[in-house]
């Protein structure tokens, strides 16, 4: 299986899914979900693998969401809005093995969304977790939203989309966002032992356990669908499309005057 935008390899019964974008801060464009998309259902149903990790090429950012070279109103690929955002949210909601995400940099807009998506999340003290959707003219309407303020509570949550902070390793454990926060150079060795940890458990059992804590959120598939279809709508608009022009041009968007 040929990949373009991601890395596969198996270590030790560990599948590592690596965006492979570093010089675009690792963001995403319609390939990249798709080969994500194709990678954990590969590892998902390997029997030689026992957990699986997400992790982001390069020192500066696990993924950074959307790559907005690729927006202008819609991405580049399949899907409501371009992005088979689902799908990718879906694969790793479904997938029967525990998936990691390794944050080694940058967890911003979209990528902080597939940390709250992963099963558990192990950050180096360099990671930096944050929102940037209502700064940017986007939102994430579905699990970013929703199953966020599972994860953090629905104060906090709040907090992380109304104001677009950003957080520290340190800060995401403390919320419940990440499990863990190590020395930048301890990162990999401390998530390929946790993962080999979970290798040693009942695959089964962890399957099991997995849909169990999926089941009591499996509502929230219905809401992304009709927030990206919401958000597709959001993406017509001039207050949107200010966004993206903003950081075109580098200067700071002002939404207030397209808002109706």
């Amino acid at each position: 299986m040929e990949f373009e935008d991601i890395l596969y390899e198996v270590r030790n019964g560990v599948a590592w899914i690596t965006i492979n974008r570093p010089d675009k801060m690792n963001s995403f464009r319609g390939q990249t979900c798709d080969e994500i998309i194709r990678a954990m259902n590969r590892a998902g149903y390997d029997r030689g693998v026992g957990a699986i990790v997400l992790a982001g090429a390069g020192d500066r950012a696990f993924c950074t969401g959307g790559d907005q070279s690729a927006h202008d109103g819609n991405y580049d690929g399949r899907g409501t809005i371009g992005l088979p955002m689902e799908e990718l949210h879906d694969a790793i909601r479904n997938v029967p093995k525990p998936v990691i995400a390794r944050v080694q940099g940058f967890a911003i807009g979209g990528g902080n969304v597939l940390c709250t998506i992963c099963d558990l999340t192990i950050a180096s003290e360099k990671a930096i977790f944050g929102q940037v959707g209502p700064k940017m003219g986007s939102v994430d309407p579905g699990y970013g939203t929703a199953f966020l303020a599972r994860v953090v509570g629905e104060k906090k949550a709040r907090e992380i989309w109304y104001l677009n902070r950003r957080y520290s390793g340190a800060e995401a454990v403390a919320m419940g966002l990440a499990n863990a926060v190590v020395p930048h150079d301890q990162l990999d060795a401390e998530v390929q032992k946790w993962a080999e940890e979970i290798c040693e458990r009942s695959p089964t059992a962890l399957a099991i356990a997995k849909r169990s804590f999926n089941a009591d959120t499996a509502h929230q598939a219905g809401i992304a669908g009709l927030g990206m279809y919401a958000l597709k709508l959001y993406y017509d608009t001039e207050e949107s499309r200010e966004g993206v022009n903003a950081l075109k041009e580098k200067r700071k968007p002002d939404f207030r005057q397209y808002a109706k």
